[in-house]
């Protein structure tokens, strides 16, 4: 159980750190530059668009996510968990309102187990979070390198054609927005086909 505890925090101190690191232009720029030298030469060749090429690495990351995901996370424990905890609040709920003291008091002996589970499950979902992180920020650290040159339109339902670096919903550019509905939608499949339950 404490190895569990102290895997979940080390997890979430990694993608925290990946986070950060977002932040510190050298490092961001020395990771997309390090990227670009070996795959640029092959996206210029090829002359993918850039949309194209962002629902590539959307796939991919929907892909090797939902993978890690699959072998990292119990997901019949934590359906069996998530059905406990809501019978427990439903028969606390009724204890309550029928004011049934001897039954709350009951209840509430049970509440702590029925909690540190749901907690044990909860840090489980951070562990996949580390390696997804690892993969995918080197990713968007090259994507945003490659912004720098990228004058791809691209045609999104609800907002139409622009530039993929112009801002559409709020500060959002278009690439990011992009990305995101394309793994969502990628990840959706692939979830489906690996028998992988929602978080």
């Amino acid at each position: 159980m404490a190895e569990r505890q102290y895997g979940g925090i080390l997890a979430l101190v990694v993608a925290m750190v990946m986070v950060m690191l977002y932040g510190i232009e050298p490092v961001r720029v020395g990771v997309g530059s390090t990227i670009e030298a070996g795959m640029g030469p092959i996206v210029d060749i090829l002359g993918i668009p850039f949309f194209i090429f962002i629902l590539v690495l959307s796939t991919m990351t929907g892909l090797y996510s939902s993978i890690i995901q699959k072998y990292t996370i119990d997901y019949e424990r934590m359906q069996d968990v998530q059905a406990r905890m809501k019978e427990f609040q439903r028969e606390y709920r009724e204890a309550q309102l029928s004011q049934d003291e001897k039954r709350v008091k009951k209840l509430e002996s049970k509440k702590d187990k029925v909690m540190k589970e749901q907690l044990e499950m909860s840090q489980q979902q951070f562990k996949p979070m580390a390696y997804i992180m690892i993969i995918t920020v080197p990713i968007f650290f090259w994507l945003l390198f490659r912004l720098g040159t990228a004058t791809s339109p691209i045609t999104m339902p609800f907002f139409g054609t622009h530039n993929i670096a112009d801002s559409i919903l709020g500060p959002v550019p278009a690439w990011i927005l992009w990305y995101m509905i394309c793994s969502l939608m990628v990840s959706q499949v692939i979830r489906k086909a690996l028998n992988i339950g929602g978080i």
